[in-house]
């Protein structure tokens, strides 16, 4: 059988700068971000009348998993981070990363499409990939057939509750001293409490007291997590 090879038409650019904290399904925070064309796909022509459609399908790749599986050592099940990261299931009955074809699909929002001297970017929001992401593809969606409004969902039937944002006096404080500087404005900070709000831990990891850490766009977050809310703690620009 002849092996399929796959062209990378783009990449992304997200402020998800590591796998820490990126939702675990898109649409659940609606960050901007775009795909930067590559040649020969940075072409106006290649977009005639995608701003007829709300939506798109990015079909991408897996790029920075340290433990992707090949066809040797295939796994059949995992332990989703909805069922606490206890819990074994099929893996084809999960979107987890660590499956035979290292390959993602994501409905994302579309904004615009801008020609940005030689470079054609796609901008999006929605999006949960990794900066860095290879873009395979990309397809319109389509409403009438790609929404399917009673369809079930496994333990996945509903999306995951929120948790209170607050934010330390100091880090208060840092926040502000960020935007007076203009290296920070809301949009970041709402995309960031966003983030924070579906608390980003692994699900294996409940440890009262806990300080984490998280790079967001420009931003080192510390944060710690009670048993309803998320207290930012500490805000460094890097």
């Amino acid at each position: 059988m002849t092996e399929l090879k796959v062209p990378i038409i783009g990449y992304m650019n997200s402020p998800y700068r590591e796998k820490f904290g990126i939702p675990r399904q898109p649409n659940l925070v609606q960050v901007e971000s775009y795909i930067e064309m590559v040649e020969p796909y940075n072409d106006l022509l290649a977009f005639e009348g995608i701003d007829e459609f709300s939506h798109l399908w990015l079909i991408w790749q897996f790029h920075d998993n340290k433990n992707q599986q090949d066809s040797h050592k295939f796994r059949p099940q995992v332990r989703p981070p909805r069922l606490g990261g206890n819990k074994k299931i099929g893996v084809f009955a999960t979107r987890s990363m660590y499956r035979p074809a290292p390959m993602g699909l994501s409905v994302v929002q579309l904004k615009e499409v801008r020609k940005v001297g030689k470079s054609v970017r796609v901008y999006v929001t929605g999006s949960d990939l990794l900066n860095g992401t290879p873009i395979l593809d990309i397809k319109p969606y389509i409403q009438y057939s790609d929404a399917v409004v009673a369809a079930k969902s496994g333990y996945a039937q509903h999306e995951p509750e929120r948790m209170l944002v607050i934010w330390s006096e100091s880090a208060e404080q840092q926040k502000q001293e960020l935007i007076q500087a203009q290296s920070l404005d809301d949009r970041i900070v709402s995309e960031l409490e966003q983030v924070l709000s579906l608390d980003p831990r692994p699900a294996y990891q409940n440890d009262a007291g806990r300080i984490y850490k998280m790079n967001f766009a420009h931003l080192d977050v510390s944060f710690s997590v009670g048993l309803d809310s998320i207290t930012v703690v500490d805000l460094v620009q890097l």
